[in-house]
């Protein structure tokens, strides 16, 4: 497997990427590793990963998985859109200071115009949670952008 920098795979820079690798990836399915750190930029006085921030470790999975989809088919990276989130469960409240924790993304459906639906875990010795993440990455993000922010009949 081709393994590429998260710099290389997301639209995120510095602090707001909070993955540190992709372990495994294929056209289905990508899995990314996190050790939780004190200090980040989430993490709570005692350095734990609050749980509630599982959901952006999730959508960066996704995010990832296009990346390398993209950089594998030698594309650029795309930028990338959290629509919704069904189903979000998890065992913690937070993620304990030192947990590695493992990230995987399926992707369950994706039609041509960017639209895809990803199953999501988190998991880690004593912890897990999981989600069904709806996705949109549309083929132009600029004219994309320019559209919602000048309204359709701009």
């Amino acid at each position: 497997m081709t393994t590429w920098p998260m710099e290389d795979l997301l639209p995120h820079t510095g602090e707001m990427i909070l993955l540190d690798a992709v372990t495994e990836a294929d056209e289905e399915r990508i899995v990314c590793r996190r050790t939780v750190r004190p200090g980040g930029l989430f993490e709570d006085a005692d350095g734990n990963f609050p749980a509630w921030c599982g959901v952006e470790l999730m959508a960066q999975c996704v995010a990832a998985w296009s990346g390398w989809q993209a950089k594998r088919e030698q594309r650029p990276v795309r930028l990338g859109f959290l629509l919704g989130t069904r189903h979000y469960r998890c065992a913690v409240d937070a993620f304990p200071v030192g947990s590695e924790l493992t990230i995987e993304a399926v992707r369950s459906f994706h039609d041509d115009n960017g639209m895809a639906m990803f199953t999501c875990r988190i998991d880690a010795p004593g912890a897990h949670a999981e989600a069904r993440l709806t996705v949109f990455s549309p083929l132009d993000p600029d004219a994309f952008l320019a559209s919602t922010v000048q309204g359709p009949d701009a």
